[in-house]
């Protein structure tokens, strides 16, 4: 205890010697006389060691060094001034893509505008390449490689050197030709983002979605000498913009605003994609014809148009200033999209798809998928039920009196019929090959009469016994061409018996007066097949003959005479006939 209850004496803590002030006068005195004789270049001291009598003690040596003024970089001079212009506006928001106000929004896209044009003639050739990623890209955010590493790939790119770059880069060049930048004129401007489009895209997939909404925009932003619609067929852009191409029906239309896109079924590929399309459209055109047979009209389930014009920004999701004024205009995408300008502010006006509309529709895509499903015997089933419409819906229908299950399905089934129908397609080349084979065959089986005064030693010709017909329907006697003056005789006499049944039979299938002595009509197809003659084969023969004696054919490929040799044929008929029956 004693340790802790020591006591310490006091110590003084001895003062620093007091320089007189004479002293301090003459020390002030001449570091004043230094300072003056340093010249503003001199700011730099030597040290030299081993100058002083203490060894490691050094001593300052005043030597005076010229700094050389650093070299003037014309290119940071601009970027500086490029920097100036948004300084004018007070109000900056940079750096918060989606959280951006209305006022800050307008604001940096005009900042962006003036520095655009600014810079819009620059052209750079820097080396390096600095990375650079940022939404909403803009020049205030980029640094000194940036942005020269930008002008330098944009120099490039308006020569026609193509070369991979950063999409940051990529979006701040689209923002310059949406703004019309470096561009002649509006349709230089839509020309050079068709080609950057096709030349990046294919590094940059996300760039369609963007692309498209601008492409309309600008065509209803800027007054270019053709319509949207004439672009959009030009570029074979109609499966993105459905309304635009066919406002009335179309398949993508419908399944964009449907609850069930039918696009995303397994039923929807390759093998039945062109199917489902040409299927839907007749589905529609058959409801709207119904609907119209009830005084309805069916759009009225499925759209609602807006009360009133809603404002409308051009080029959403891209910095653009609408700096130029123009003049007032209205622009007609469709009946349900429309687009009107006054005094530089643009309004917009839609039919909008309700709900009730969008389950109509998908019910619609469901039914029909379900019933060719069905006939297509596909491996799986859809069911559907009627209930996934809204209920003003079924009670609309039902007061009507029509069945939207039935009506669907019944449609469906008849376009499928009508499109899976069988057509027999000829090969002509394969025609007359089996033709000439038929000809062989005929001429094979036909049994030559074997006359009175003709002789053979061959035992078993003589011992075989013929069942002949009880009359020749092959053996014609030849009469000499140069006995005969009338075409029509001459082609009457070349017939073989068979023809002339034929073109008997043929006659009274076309005309409404058949000769009395036929009880029911016979089919020219089974004749042939009873005579072992292909009817294409029997028909050719009597086209061939006719075609040597009167220059043309009697029957077009229906076996249908033509109504040109009517009046002919009815007398050559007429002759055939008293032929077969001359006791009448």
């Amino acid at each position: 205890m004693n340790q802790f209850n020591k006591k310490y004496n006091s110590v003084k803590i001895p003062t620093p010697p007091q320089k007189s002030e004479q002293t301090n006068l003459t020390e002030k005195k001449n570091f004043q006389n230094h300072k003056q004789n340093i010249s503003v270049s001199e700011s730099y001291y030597e040290i030299e060691y081993d100058a002083c009598p203490i060894p490691g003690v050094g001593k300052f040596v005043l030597k005076s060094q010229k700094i050389d003024p650093p070299q003037k970089d014309e290119i940071r001079e601009l970027f500086y001034q490029m920097r100036d212009i948004a300084r004018e506006d007070r109000y900056m928001n940079y750096g918060r893509s989606e959280l951006y106000d209305k006022q800050a929004w307008k604001q940096n896209s005009r900042i962006f505008y003036k520095q655009g044009m600014f810079m819009k003639d620059f052209e750079d050739t820097y080396e390096n390449t600095a990375p650079f990623s940022s939404y909403f890209p803009d020049y205030q955010m980029m640094g000194y490689d940036q942005l020269r590493t930008y002008f330098t790939w944009r120099t490039k790119v308006r020569k026609g050197e193509i070369t991979f770059i950063s999409p940051s880069y990529l979006f701040l060049y689209l923002y310059e030709l949406l703004n019309n930048i470096g561009v002649d004129n509006p349709e230089d401007g839509l020309h050079k983002i068709m080609s950057a489009w096709n030349d990046f895209r294919v590094y940059y997939e996300s760039m369609d979605k963007y692309i498209l909404k601008w492409l309309k925009d600008y065509h209803i932003y800027y007054d270019l000498p053709w319509t949207f619609k004439d672009f959009v067929t030009e570029h074979n852009l109609g499966s993105h913009f459905p309304q635009v191409v066919n406002p009335e029906n179309n398949f993508d239309l419908y399944c964009s605003i449907s609850k069930y896109d039918i696009r995303k079924s397994g039923f929807y590929n390759d093998d039945t994609v062109a199917l489902i399309r040409d299927c839907f459209d007749f589905v529609i055109y058959q409801l709207r014809e119904t609907f119209s047979k009830h005084q309805l009209v069916l759009d009225n389930l499925l759209f609602q148009t807006a009360k009133n014009m809603i404002p409308w920004i051009p080029f959403g999701n891209a910095l653009f200033y609408p700096g130029l004024r123009h003049p007032d205009k209205q622009v007609v995408l469709s009946e349900k999209e429309i687009y009107v300008r006054q005094q530089n502010k643009w309004m917009f006006h839609s039919s909008i798809t309700t709900e009730s509309g969008k389950k109509l529709i998908g019910y619609l895509l469901k039914q029909m998928e379900a019933t060719l499903r069905k006939a297509t015997k596909y491996k799986y089933k859809l069911s559907v039920n009627i209930n996934s419409l809204s209920p003003m819906t079924i009670d609309f229908l039902n007061q009507a009196g029509m069945s939207l299950e039935k009506l669907v399905t019944e449609a469906a089934m008849e376009f499928y019929r009508e499109a899976t129908k069988t057509v027999v397609k000829v090969n002509p080349e394969a025609l007359a090959k089996i033709r000439k084979e038929a000809l062989l065959t005929q001429e094979k089986l036909i049994v030559p009469e074997i006359m009175p005064e003709q002789e053979t030693n061959d035992e078993n010709i003589l011992s075989t016994e013929y069942n002949y017909p009880e009359k020749n329907t092959d053996v014609i006697q030849p009469i000499p061409i140069n006995d005969i003056d009338d075409p029509w005789e001459l082609l009457r006499n070349s017939f073989t018996c068979l023809e002339k049944e034929a073109i008997l039979i043929l006659w009274e299938n076309q005309r409404a007066d058949p000769p009395s002595h036929t009880s029911e009509t016979v089919n020219i197809i089974q004749f042939a097949q009873e005579h072992n003659v292909m009817p294409e084969v029997l028909i050719d023969g009597i086209n061939e003959k006719a075609a040597d004696c009167i220059g043309d054919s009697l029957l077009d490929g229906e076996f249908i005479f033509f109504e040109d040799y009517i009046e002919q044929i009815k007398g050559m008929v007429q002759f055939i006939w008293q032929e077969k029956f001359p006791q009448e």
